[in-house]
């Protein structure tokens, strides 16, 4: 007689619950602490009130702006300065949107293909002539743009690229490169260079290896440097005001604005409307893409 037994089950333990880190009672002060809350606050005015001046000045009337800058006289709003201001051809603010975001998708392309492949022949190796390489390019970050820009003029000129687009790309690529490659160094000092022995036991070659496996890795990092570069090639205004004179035709947001208001500056119905048009996008883009600036910037400082 056969007995069959049922099999018995291993039971796997269960593993405890893992406590949620305890908070010190000084990070608990810390963090009450009125001091803190007081400068929060002084900084939250600070920049809440020129966005406040902007908005509400924008929609009222210059007796309105003049006498009370900071009320919202509910029945005196009107639109009719802010669409004058969207229809009218004399300060073509809307005209210079397309311009600039020609401008601002051009030169992020171009600053991530070279910043790109530069950061990571830097990040990979250890001779002392690539980290001097290294230094050269941090060097232009502590160099103003405006400090720069008279003997940009003068090179520009020698190739032929004055008072055209193309020198003015060139110009705005090569002002993003040096922030660009920073960040694109420390973020591929954090990925294990291990990935990049066995892309090479595969066969792949580096420049393969950098723009097939280590670059799609790379995506905070790069978004971080898209963002950054955007808002600052769209708030640039001395770099187009200057090696784009107005005979060339083409207008980014704030030389469009300082065309068309500059001769009506006292006229605060103009004014508002159109810096309101010229600062709305990117206000709006940063909020919706300030989570990814943070992560980008922390996501390579430890290394896991």
């Amino acid at each position: 007689m056969v007995v069959v037994t049922e099999p018995s089950i291993r039971r796997t333990p269960r593993t405890a619950p893992v406590p949620a880190p305890e908070i010190s009672p000084a990070e608990r002060q810390e963090s009450r602490s009125p001091l803190r809350r007081m400068l929060l606050g002084l900084l939250f005015v600070v920049m809440i009130v020129p966005v406040y001046l902007l908005v509400v000045n924008a929609f009222k009337s210059q007796a309105d702006i003049l006498d009370s800058p900071f009320s919202i006289p509910l029945g005196g709003l009107t639109f009719e300065h802010m669409s004058e201001a969207i229809s009218n051809p004399q300060y073509n603010v809307i005209g210079g949107y397309g311009f600039t975001l020609f401008l601002v998708v051009t030169v992020d392309v171009l600053c991530i293909a070279l910043a790109g492949p530069a950061a990571y022949a830097i990040a990979r190796s250890l001779k002392k002539r690539t980290q001097l390489v290294l230094l050269y390019f941090l060097a232009g970050t502590f160099i103003p743009g405006a400090a720069v820009i008279i003997p940009v003029i003068y090179v520009l000129r020698e190739i032929g690229l004055a008072n055209t687009v193309t020198g003015l790309i060139a110009h705005d690529v090569a002002s993003t490169l040096p922030v660009s490659i920073f960040l694109f160094v420390g973020f591929i000092r954090a990925i294990p260079v291990d990935i990049d022995h066995a892309a090479t036991i595969d066969g792949a070659g580096r420049y393969r290896t950098f723009w097939t496996i280590i670059f799609p890795l790379m995506r905070p990092a790069v978004v971080t440097v898209l963002i950054l570069n955007s808002i600052g090639i769209w708030n640039d205004f001395i770099s187009p005001q200057i090696l784009l004179s107005p005979s060339s035709g083409h207008y980014t947001v704030t030389t469009a604005i300082y065309a068309g208001i500059s001769q009506y500056s006292t006229d605060l119905t103009k004014v508002f409307p159109n810096l309101l048009l010229a600062v709305a996008p990117v206000i709006i883009f940063f909020i919706y893409m300030q989570r990814h600036i943070i992560s980008g910037l922390t996501v390579g400082a430890v290394k896991g």
